[in-house]
């Protein structure tokens, strides 16, 4: 976001006795805001992932139809995509201290929403309406980080975010499944949204009294700036690499903008979700011709916006560089592969196999314990290696999905055991730790150095969009290729065994698409400042 493009005052003095050299003191403000951040960064991660072990239970309990599951996962992410930049520019304007307080407490009243719901189409709003809120409150982590924390100590809180990242996506399917086993399903999948409620209340009264206000804020990030600038003067970048204190572009925010490319990513998931459910009508695919033609309007209209001096959603020369818009559609292509993965096990493991919640959560693990391994080694390799680290995880994760696709194809549904998935989905896993870290900074670096804020902006909002595609395609193929012969057990297995095959061969084409993507990026970045910040 734009925060990192403020410029520190120069000339607060620096930490007294700080050596020439070493990196200058981090306030202990910078670390009680970092904790209150991290446990909202915890629920939106956490409850990304735990949905997906109560989906089978959401569907038995309130007879939830097919497009309704893909709704629930897609529904979320694209309004939390949708969500990030406009929440991140009016953060900017107006501090993101309330920002941050009012999306937590909306996310908070989404998830009680979302357990009481009666219905689908109560459900399915009160999901949109959550992941709305998730993407209002997390672009003030990454904000704050860059505010609050020295560029050669904000790797390791971004280090740590990532930590946490991987810790709530690995807890999301076990917590889930833990909730359903002790409470069963009817109640269950009810208490799997009321996980956040505890924790969004104490985030909430963390977030008024020790989050900084945006006076507060300025003051702490000017002294932790002098202090670098007092320790080492000769290191400050040429006046053409500064961010200018002062845009040339007229400040505000640009709705219409947001109205198209919302109307026309609608117009493009509606079809995808609800045509297999609904027989692929007519209007399906006029809703899908309209989807492209919103989105090419949108196109028009940010040039044009531009063209008036206007700071547009998304910046149109940023697509000037072809490696951008290459790894921008890496961005999308690599979340609609991986996110999707576990929407399939999910419902194989237990609408197909008749597994408990709590089993299906056990399959997820080997992928989680090798994204937090993955995570753990990614920002030193890729230092090392630099662009190879992406196309080692990228390879990874093709290989360990086709693994998992093999299996499928050649088991007898009846006959397979998470024993099978094991190591091809920690392989897997272990290639998506190596990628989620240093892909932002990779595509970052493909841009102009004043424009990282609004890249960083763009790639965040791809990589959720990415996810509601992901489950859109993969939920249209996984039901459309569904069929059930009898009623026996191993009928039902046969049923699903097969349509999970189908839908993770998509996920596979995805990956190796993803694969072949990352060779648009540069081979490596300047020294990263953390995420979207190498520049």
């Amino acid at each position: 976001m734009t925060d990192q493009n403020r410029p520190a005052t120069a000339g607060a003095p620096a930490t007294a006795g700080a050596s020439a050299g070493a990196p200058p003191a981090i306030p202990r403000r910078a670390w009680q805001a970092l904790i209150v951040l991290l446990a909202g960064m915890c629920i939106a991660l956490l409850d990304t992932t735990i949905v997906n072990v109560a989906l089978p239970s959401i569907r038995t309990s309130i007879d939830a139809s097919e497009a309704t599951l893909s709704w629930i996962i897609s529904g979320y992410a694209l309004a939390f995509g949708l969500a990030l930049i406009p929440a991140g520019r009016i953060g900017d304007r107006i501090g993101h201290k309330w920002v941050f307080f009012t999306g937590i407490a909306l996310f908070t009243l989404a998830s009680l929403a979302c357990g009481l719901s009666q219905n689908d189409t109560q459900l399915v709003v009160s999901r949109v309406v959550q992941g709305l809120a998730g993407g209002m409150f997390v672009p003030a982590v990454t904000a704050y980080i860059q505010l609050l924390f020295p560029a050669r100590s904000r790797g390791k809180a971004f280090a740590i975010m990532g930590a946490v990242i991987g810790v709530s996506s690995a807890l999301g399917p076990v917590v889930g499944g833990l909730i359903i086993q002790a409470f069963g399903s009817e109640e269950g999948w009810r208490l799997v949204f009321g996980v956040n409620l505890p924790i969004g209340l104490a985030t909430l009264i963390a977030a008024a009294v020790l989050l900084p206000s945006r006076r507060e804020t300025d003051a702490v990030s000017s002294a932790v700036a002098g202090g670098a600038v007092k320790q080492a003067p000769a290191k400050q970048a040429p006046a053409a690499q500064r961010p200018a204190t002062q845009s040339p572009a007229k400040q505000g925010m640009d709705w219409l903008g947001l109205v198209l490319i919302s109307a026309g990513l609608v117009a493009l998931l509606v079809p995808l979700i609800q045509g297999e459910d609904e027989g692929w009508p007519l209007w399906t695919f006029l809703t899908l011709g309209a989807g492209v033609l919103l989105l090419v309007a949108f196109g028009a209209w940010e040039v044009a916006y531009s063209k008036r001096g206007r700071v547009p959603l998304v910046p149109p020369r940023l697509f000037r560089h072809p490696a951008f818009t290459g790894g921008t559609i890496l961005a999308l292509v690599y979340f609609a592969a991986f996110t999707s993965i576990f929407f399939t096990i999910s419902l194989l493991w237990q609408a197909g196999l008749g597994h408990t919640a709590l089993e299906s959560g056990i399959v997820s693990i080997p992928f989680a314990i090798g994204s937090i391994i993955g995570s753990s080694q990614s920002n030193r390799l890729s230092q090392r290696l630099g662009r190879t680290v992406l196309i080692i995880g990228t390879a990874a994760v093709t290989i360990g999905l086709a693994w998992v696709w093999i299996v499928l194809m050649v088991t007898a549904p009846i006959d397979l055991t998470n024993w099978m998935l094991i190591a091809p989905l920690f392989l897997a896993g272990l290639g998506n730790g190596l990628f989620i870290a240093p892909n932002a900074q990779f595509i970052v670096a493909t841009v102009d150095r004043q424009d990282a804020g609004a890249a960083s902006g763009v790639i965040s909002a791809m990589q959720r969009v990415g996810s509601a595609v992901g489950i859109a395609v993969i939920g249209s193929v996984f039901f459309g290729s569904l069929v059930v012969s009898g009623g026996s057990p191993e009928d039902l297995a046969n049923g699903f065994g097969a349509s999970s095959a189908a839908a993770m061969g998509v996920s596979v084409a995805f990956s190796v698409l993803a694969f072949l993507l990352v060779f648009a990026l540069p081979r490596r970045t300047s020294a990263p400042g953390g995420p979207g910040g190498g520049h």
